[in-house]
């Protein structure tokens, strides 16, 4: 095929399918007990210059027990897939990632992130590299589909794709132009569920987002889940055990483990908790005085609970506001 154009940005982590097909061939398929602590997962399984990968969008369904541990355990020249909002916030603002290939990290309706654009222009995060959220998407599938890209219309006559490691290529059938895009294998994933068994089959309700595609793009894969249930009930629906236990290194329980976003069909996003940060954000000083009070200053996700409140929690639950 020949290349037309290529986006400026930097490949920051190689679409090395070969190592990855044999990484997974090495990979024990043994159906065993995977439930541990964030701590002992994040410890095990998360090192200083992985690339790191964060599902879902927004405040929905983020996995911020997981990242609240990551940078309670500090560990540093991170890479990572940013397309999140209050976890990629938490994580930059304590100066753990050095290199990002962007979607969009924002507050939403509050604006831009605070937090990113201090990393950025202080010279912190040394590589930014664009790409569309369906762009992303596709390159964890390209990564799942075990080939080394992806063709697509994404993109295409945008800046974005100037400012990304796209190419443009003829496709050899149509003439036409077509977006490669590069299959983004991950270090490590972080993902939060519904429901997953002791071994790791994991379920999510409502939104998928891109759950499917980032569990089988990783070389690690960390869930933490609302509830760990008997894998009989699991087996009552196998259709919508997204992720398989195969896949998955350690599961974690963790109750509002997406706080201060939401859940669906279990808690709404506590709006007052997302301002807090909105506000402190603003300000270095003001910044660490938040990671000190709800990252640094609690030793683990059940001393955050008991920080916020069990009312507050309890007042943003589906069954208690009658949906």
């Amino acid at each position: 095929m020949q290349v037309l154009e290529s986006g400026i940005g930097e490949l920051i982590q190689l679409p090395d399918m070969n190592a990855f097909r044999e990484w997974n061939r090495q990979k024990s398929k043994a159906l065993v007990d995977k439930v541990m602590t964030e701590q002992e997962a994040i410890s095990r399984f998360v090192q200083d210059g992985d690339y790191v990968g964060i599902e879902l969008y927004g405040t929905v369904r983020c996995p911020m027990s997981l990242t609240r541990e990551l940078v309670r355990q500090g560990q540093k020249h991170l890479r990572l897939a940013g397309q999140g909002v209050l976890e990629a916030d938490l994580l930059l603002a304590a100066g753990l990632v050095e290199a990002i290939d962007l979607t969009y990290i924002g507050l939403e309706v509050y604006g831009v992130s605070h937090a990113l654009r201090r990393a950025v222009e202080s010279g912190q995060v040394k590589r930014v590299v664009e790409w569309s959220n369906g762009a992303i998407t596709w390159r964890f599938k390209a990564a799942a589909m075990g080939i080394p890209f992806i063709p697509t219309r994404s993109m295409l006559g945008t800046n974005t794709l100037k400012y990304s490691a796209a190419k443009v290529v003829e496709c050899p059938f149509t003439g036409e132009k077509v977006c490669l895009l590069p299959a983004l294998i991950l270090d490590v994933g972080l993902i939060h569920v519904h429901k997953a068994d002791q071994y790791g089959n994991a379920q999510v309700e409502g939104i998928s987002g891109f759950a499917f595609e980032m569990a089988r793009a990783c070389k690690r894969l960390i869930i933490s889940a609302e509830q760990i249930v008997p894998t009989e009930e699991i087996r009552q629906y196998p259709d919508r055990t997204t992720i398989p236990y195969f896949l998955v290194d350690a599961v974690v329980e963790a109750p509002f483990g997406s706080h201060p976003g939401e859940m669906v069909y279990v808690h709404e996003r506590d709006e007052p908790g997302i301002k807090e940060w909105i506000e402190a954000s603003k300000d270095p000083d003001t910044t660490q005085a938040y990671l000190d009070k709800y990252v640094y200053g609690v030793r683990n996700h059940q001393e955050y609970l008991d920080l916020v409140g069990e009312d507050r929690l309890h007042a943003t639950r589906d069954d208690v506001k009658g949906r």
